[in-house]
């Protein structure tokens, strides 16, 4: 609950949070689910995360892996698949899926590294990796792997890590050119 509190400013307190946060009651009612999943418990636990979405929104196959400190937050409408594996400390907001898009047994859900951000409405579909820090922006439909501390975008997502390398190398180009100019100008008026 420290989490949310950090993580939402408008958070009145942590009896508030316990009591009004649909997005900590599907974690905690999921990792119950998880527990009777794992002990081979899966109609119970099947109907224990039915009964979580109803209360909630929020949709948590109990097989799904979800890390410490997780927060669904504005959570309706948010659909996390059976193997799903979302890292410690990642914030979901509304209107996210982690679905498959094959019927295949075996790993056809997205993994959620540490510390990302999943923006409103994002999509990420398949077996697919998202590293340690990336952010995910609102609407975004992600079928490919997205690299520790990248950010994606838009419909038609366009991965911006290697893109803010190059303009990071430019910019440095560019100052470098200014100072040679500034150089140029000073030798011209002495």
């Amino acid at each position: 609950m420290r989490f949310v509190a950090r993580r939402d400013p408008s958070a009145p307190g942590l009896l508030n949070i316990l009591l009004t946060y649909p997005g900590l009651h599907a974690v905690l009612l999921h990792r119950a689910a998880h527990r009777l999943w794992r002990h081979g418990l899966r109609t119970t636990a099947r109907l224990l995360s039915n009964l979580a979405r109803f209360l909630t929104g929020i949709e948590i196959h109990p097989a799904a892996r979800l890390g410490r400190r997780v927060f669904i937050d504005h959570g309706y409408g948010v659909v996390i698949g059976e193997t799903v594996v979302v890292g410690d400390e990642t914030v979901i907001y509304h209107g996210v899926t982690l679905g498959g898009v094959s019927r295949r047994p075996g790993k056809r859900h997205p993994t959620v590294g540490r510390g990302v951000v999943l923006g409103a409405g994002a999509k990420l579909l398949g077996p697919i990796t998202i590293g340690d820090g990336a952010r995910v922006g609102p609407n975004a439909v992600l079928r490919r792997d997205l690299s520790a501390g990248g950010l994606a975008l838009g419909p038609e997502v366009a991965e911006l890590t290697k893109l803010e390398k190059r303009l990071s190398r430019l910019e440095a180009e560019l100052e470098g050119l200014r100072a040679a100019v500034r150089t140029e100008e000073y030798r011209c008026w002495a």
